[in-house]
């Protein structure tokens, strides 16, 4: 279990964009958590990722508290975690060709063995054809570029996936078969899920259950939703 509770985090300690927001995902789960631009939703998911450390509240999985972000928690736990964000040019690092984009993780976590059957079997699962495999990225589409991200998100086999606005920049054709490849993995490994984004039919289809921002707890002003 995922848990996320009385989370306040925000970039300034002063003027934090998320106070008090609670939400859980069970293992196997796929969450909707829905709302509009700006209402701090990807801090949260940085927050439940890992990424970004909450100025109050406790994130805990499988009923243990986290200590740790980042760097300085533990392998097991940054690894248990697979994120595609929003913007594939800005999470992509520029030189690398997409197969190199898709194995980095297992370079940092020592598994080279796993390279090439990995990396191919991934390629095939998101659609790219290995010709793609080949390229940086100013040499692909946003769409293209995206289903590499997702495919570096899965290489270790996370047991929790973050989906920040995966789809926000895609086509229709894209949006469908990055969702697609998503629910094959969740089908195959019982992977929690905790899609975030601000369009609500997308988010009602893909997921077992949608959240809406005002339900999580206090908003960043303090207030208490109504």
């Amino acid at each position: 279990m995922l848990e996320l509770r009385a989370i306040t985090a925000g970039y300034d300690r002063h003027a934090p964009v998320v106070r008090g927001a609670s939400l859980t995902v069970a293992p196997g789960e796929a969450v909707g958590l829905l709302g509009p631009s700006g209402c701090g939703k990807s801090t949260l998911a940085r927050v439940a990722a890992l990424l970004h450390r909450p100025d109050a509240g406790a994130v805990l999985l499988d009923g243990a508290p986290v200590r740790g972000w980042r760097h300085r928690a533990p392998r097991a736990l940054r690894t248990a975690f697979g994120v595609v964000f929003q913007q594939p040019r800005l999470s992509a690092d520029p030189r690398l060709r997409l197969a190199d984009l898709i194995a980095e993780p297992l370079r940092a976590t020592g598994r080279r063995d796993a390279l090439p059957e990995r990396v191919a079997g991934l390629a095939a699962t998101v659609g790219l054809t290995p010709d793609l495999l080949l390229r940086r990225p100013h040499e692909v589409s946003d769409g293209q570029l995206q289903r590499a991200c997702l495919a570096r998100a899965l290489v270790l086999r996370p047991r929790w996936l973050i989906c920040d606005e995966m789809t926000a920049m895609l086509d229709a054709s894209t949006t469908a078969a990055l969702v697609t490849a998503v629910e094959d993995y969740r089908r195959t490994t019982g992977a929690g899920l905790l899609a975030v984004g601000h369009d609500r039919t997308l988010l009602h289809r893909w997921c077992d259950r949608t959240v809406h921002w005002k339900a999580l707890g206090a908003r960043a002003d303090g207030s208490v939703p109504v």
